[in-house]
Order: C-alpha cells, then structure tokens, then sequence
C-alpha cells in the first residue's frame, strides 16, 4: 500500500561485506523500512559493487522492500535479471542511457516498480513527462559513485518536484548524507523515502544491532520533526 509516511532505507553499500545475509537481518529487526542495493558498474560511475547474482542472494533476507538503485549503463538489458534477483523496486538513472521513457516500461513490463534517479545536475523538469511511468524518483544529493560523501543540498528539486507529482502515488526518495541533520530539510521539502549508509551502520555490528536501531530511529525521528 502506497504511503508518504517517512521510511529509512539503509544502504548495504555501508555494511559488513562479509555477512550480508545477517546485517540485513538485523537492520530489519532494527526498525529499517526498505533495503537499499546501490549496483555500481565502474562505467556510468567511478566504483564497482554488486551484480544481478548477489542481488538474488540478498532477496531470501530481505522481508520488507528490496529497493535497487541501478548506477549502471546501459541498464535495458539487464532488467530482466533484477526481476529474477527479486527486485520490488528498479531504480534508473534519467542520465544513463537516451530512451528513459522506454526503459521504465520495461522495468514495469516486468514485474517491478519503476524508480528514475536524477544527479545533482540534472534539473527536476526532465521527469516532468515520466510521472505516469514512475512509482518512485530518486534525488541524488550527493555525486554518485561512492558512499559518504558530503551532502548537496537539493531542497529546491525536491519542493519542485513535490508541487509536479501533486495527488500522484510516486515516492521521492533522497539518496546521499542522509543523517538526523539532513533529513529535516529533505521531509520537509517532501521527501519520504530516506536513504542512509554510514549514518545507519557507523558504530554498530551484527553483535551489537541495537546500534543500528537508534541510528534509524535518530533520522526518522529528526525528519518527522519538520512535518
């Protein structure tokens, strides 16, 4: 069911490579409301992380959402594999290929959600003839690439993009330096999907979630506050 409540998506670009299976476990447990799988291609940005396989060894783990954000291109022709791999959502870049439009047709011809990223560069209005594809757009306010990076403050984008959507059921989800100082600004401007890495793992472990849960807890409680 469709909600604009604020939910926190972890990122397990920021995890414990060694023990995926349990960190998902344990964010989950901790209060996580979706798991985000940021897929890095060493091509359309400077890093390499996982593959249509390890996503599919990630799904048996994750109860709630599986949010996948493809950094990637081209990216048609690997749509199919991420809906085998069990993706809920498929998240493209707006930047990584010339047919936008056909590729989230693609992405919802296949079985999933259709999410359109857009770099910090990259102007709220060019989704402005995507909205009736797209369940979820997905503001970068951060260079993609790497995981903790400096925040770039995309309050403006988010607002225009809020007043475009109107009555639409299409979440805006902010990925990059989401912590309890950040998220304010984005959920008050109309964001309700949170992704945070470093902020949600730092300090925590397996043998120690519960540091996880008051990570999350911090920037939900944080962003609802400017609601």
């Amino acid at each position: 069911m469709f909600d604009r409540n604020i939910k926190i998506a972890p990122s397990i670009l920021s995890a414990d490579f060694a023990n995926f299976g349990q960190e998902i476990q344990a964010i989950e447990a901790q209060g996580a409301d979706w798991v985000h799988i940021d897929v890095m291609d060493g091509h359309f940005v400077p890093n390499l992380t996982f593959g249509p396989m390890a996503v599919k060894a990630f799904r048996p783990h994750v109860k709630t959402v599986m949010d996948v954000h493809l950094m990637i291109s081209p990216v048609d022709q690997y749509i199919d594999a991420y809906a085998d791999a069990g993706a809920d959502v498929l998240t493209a870049h707006i930047e990584a290929g010339p047919h936008i439009h056909r590729t989230l047709q693609a992405i919802k011809g296949a079985g999933m959600k259709a999410g359109v990223a857009l770099n910090p560069g990259t102007p709220a209005d060019a989704v402005a003839h995507l909205l009736e594809l797209t369940d979820l757009i997905c503001v970068m306010t951060v260079n993609p690439g790497f995981g903790g990076q400096k925040y770039i403050d995309m309050t403006g984008k988010v607002r225009a993009l809020r007043e475009m959507i109107g009555d639409r059921e299409i979440h805006i989800e902010i990925d990059g330096g989401m912590d309890p100082n950040t998220a304010p600004l984005m959920a008050a401007a109309g964001a309700d999907v949170l992704v945070a890495g470093s902020a949600v793992f730092r300090g925590g472990s397996v043998s120690r979630p519960e540091v996880y849960g008051e990570n999350i807890r911090a920037i939900k409680a944080a962003a609802n506050a400017a609601l």
